[in-house]
């Protein structure tokens, strides 16, 4: 059954098309995982960057 909530409806739309079964037990575990990703990366795109900044060439460790 498809929700109308957007996040379910993405959650189960995301499922479909890479046939993942999802067992509804598991399903509030997925949407609280995807919830917290997509607030982090809210946090991460709405950071205000100068527009001369330029990104890194060599990430270490």
């Amino acid at each position: 059954m498809l929700s109308t909530d957007p996040l379910d409806a993405y959650i189960d739309a995301a499922a479909a098309v890479l046939g993942l079964p999802i067992d509804l037990a598991w399903k509030p575990a997925v949407r609280a995982n995807l919830d917290v990703s997509l607030k982090m990366a809210r946090m991460v795109q709405e950071f205000p960057l100068p527009d001369e900044i330029e990104p890194a060439s060599i990430y270490e460790t």
